[in-house]
């Protein structure tokens, strides 16, 4: 087990919160944080993969130390910007990679097709392809939600807040807006995300929940897995 931060990997805070709590934080950030790169408010969609043996969902509720997982993102059901990512975790620390694809490119994904990846020049990629086809590797299921995002660069501070986080089927097509989608939180719930590399602020930890239950420690993949299994009359494995 890596008890210390490896290069590249940062802290990663969860809240389950309320419509409440995030208009009483929300004010106090937009007064002293920046917007990311996309501004204001967008919709990510994300295909994640999985292998033969489901090992990013069952390490997950292993709780595996170290441990990794593939998805293809893109932003606002628009295909200017695709990206594969891997996303790791080591302990208490994450770590993200990222490589952009084509929308040709990731229909080729889509259809099994993963060759050609063998000769791109982004490690990632080449990774990728090691992994799809050694473990059989296939997509598992659409993860939808809308981010709320503001930065903090002192600290490299990324506060997030992710509201109607939806399990997808990825068979009714990954780029068409209104596919069949289940809603994962309750109403008004929303998800509070904190990453930070070097340190988190004290007036943004005064912030953070404290009461008990709100530091949360699933991921979107597993919650959203499970909630197309159940959707399909499936048992959770």
């Amino acid at each position: 087990m890596k008890n210390e931060k490896q290069p590249g990997f940062r802290h990663e805070l969860k809240f389950l919160i309320s419509e409440a709590e995030r208009e009483a934080i929300g004010r106090v950030l937009s007064a002293v944080l920046l917007r990311d790169a996309h501004g204001g408010n967008y919709q990510i969609r994300s295909l994640y993969f999985d292998d033969m043996w489901q090992s990013a969902y069952h390490e997950k509720l292993a709780g595996v130390e170290a441990r990794k997982k593939y998805r293809i993102r893109f932003y606002n059901h628009s295909d200017a910007c695709i990206r594969l990512e891997r996303k790791e975790k080591e302990g208490a620390y994450i770590r993200k990679c990222s490589e952009n694809l084509t929308r040709q490119e990731t229909e080729r994904i889509l259809a099994g097709d993963v060759c050609f990846l063998r000769e791109r020049n982004g490690r990632l990629c080449r990774e990728f392809y090691v992994d799809y086809v050694t473990g059989q590797m296939r997509p598992a299921v659409i993860v939808d939600y809308d981010r709320d995002p503001f930065v903090y660069p002192w600290g490299d501070v990324r506060i997030t807040f992710d509201r109607h986080v939806r399990a997808g089927m990825y068979e009714c097509g990954l780029f068409e807006p209104g596919i069949v989608a289940a809603e994962v939180f309750a109403c008004g719930q929303l998800l509070m995300e904190v990453k930070y590399t070097e340190f988190l602020p004290e007036f943004i930890r005064d912030l953070l929940p404290v009461r008990e239950g709100a530091r949360v420690a699933f991921s979107k993949y597993t919650l959203c897995l499970e909630k197309r299994r159940i959707s399909a009359g499936r048992p959770v494995e």
